[in-house]
Formats: C-alpha cells, sequence, structure tokens
C-alpha cells in the first residue's frame, strides 16, 4: 500500500501544530474561513509556520474569499496549499493555475452526480467531504467512501475521519487523508490522546 498524506486540518495554536507535526502530519491547514469556529487571522498563522519545520507543507482553506484576498496572502509566500471549500466555480479556481502553488478544491458529496462535479475542476487535487446543508466542513460526519473509489485523480478524503476508522479510510486508494473534528476537544483544539490513538492506528495500515 503506497503512503498516503496526513493532512491535520483547523490548527489554531503552536502546541497542535507542533505535536501533529511530531506525530507524522505532512500537511498542516489553516482555515481562513471567518465564520469558523477554527478561523485563525494570517498573522497568527503565519507565527505558527515560522516555528514549524520547512518540509512540513502548510494549507489554507477559504470559503467563498474574493479572489484579491486569496492572492496577497499566497504573495506572502507561506502557503503551499489553497484549498476552495466553498461554492467557487472551476473558473475561479482556473485563476491560480499560473501560481507556484498547490490548489484543491473541496466538493460536499450527496450522491454520485457531487463525485461527477468534481471532475470539472481544474485543481490539482480534489477532497470530498461529507455534505451538511448549513456548513462547510468540519461537521464529523461521513458519507459512503466506496462512492469515491474510481474516481481516478488526486483525490483527499475528509468527513468524521477518526482512530477507530482510519484504516478504512486509507484502504480507499486516496492520496491523503484530511482530519479535523475527529481528533479534537473542541472546534479548534485537537486532543493529543486522540491524535496520538489515530497515529498509532495509522501505523498498521500505512505502508
Amino acid at each position: 500500500m503506497r503512503i498516503v498524506k496526513i493532512k491535520i486540518c483547523g490548527i489554531t495554536n503552536l502546541e497542535d501544530a507542533q505535536v501533529a507535526v511530531d506525530m507524522g502530519a505532512d500537511i498542516i491547514g489553516f482555515n481562513f474561513y471567518p465564520k469558523s469556529p477554527r478561523f485563525i487571522g494570517p498573522d497568527v498563522a503565519l507565527d505558527i509556520i515560522n516555528k514549524l519545520p520547512t518540509f512540513v507543507d502548510t494549507a489554507a482553506v477559504f470559503v467563498n474569499a474574493h479572489l484579491d484576498q486569496i492572492k496577497g496572502m499566497i504573495e506572502q509566500g507561506f502557503l503551499n496549499w489553497l484549498q476552495f471549500h466553498g461554492d467557487e466555480t472551476p473558473e475561479f479556481c482556473e485563476e491560480f493555475k499560473w501560481y507556484n502553488i498547490k490548489t484543491i478544491k473541496a466538493i460536499r458529496v450527496q450522491s454520485n452526480e457531487s463525485i461527477e462535479e468534481a471532475r470539472d475542476y481544474p485543481t490539482d487535487a480534489i477532497l470530498f467531504d461529507a455534505y451538511d446543508k448549513t456548513l462547510y466542513g468540519g461537521t464529523g460526519k461521513t458519507f459512503d467512501w466506496k462512492l469515491i473509489r474510481d474516481f481516478g485523480a488526486r483525490v483527499f478524503l475528509a468527513g468524521g475521519i477518526n482512530a477507530e476508522n482510519i484504516a478504512g479510510a486509507v484502504e480507499t486508494g486516496v492520496y491523503g487523508v484530511d482530519i479535523c473534528s475527529g481528533i479534537e476537544s473542541e472546534p479548534g483544539k485537537k486532543d493529543h490522546a486522540k491524535m496520538k490513538e489515530l497515529f498509532d492506528n495509522l501505523k498498521h495500515v500505512r505502508g
């Protein structure tokens, strides 16, 4: 089995970021959506990133953000991934094609039609998350993972992933798994015991 990328998202403080890196996270995600309980300001995120090892990738989560806001943050040079987690169109995502940064479009899965919709996006990866009619991610819900088995592109799997189901998530054959609420004590604060259990379980299936 190939090694799956582990993305720990919703980081709001340095301690959680450092623990995640020490345990083996490949990507640390920061949520720049002001309405999210995991929101973090760019200056605080940059301060955390400056204290992390350079081999760890960083990802910024945006929800229906203005084009100029995102481009301004790219130009600061501290991000490796952009994650569009709102209602962004393929045309909007294509605006970032010429930047030296990788892009992810999050799709909230309701049915096979949601999976097919993802094929229209010119991003470097697709993130499949559980659908909620009011929330843009971080719901703790899962969806039917069998729907994405034959998608055939670089895929991140998100939605309710925790220590109990991490093995099943990895066994779907995805490029990466995105973990947030499943290892939290409360929104925006990681539970280090839950995180350790997840990474311990991951060692048996990661390859």
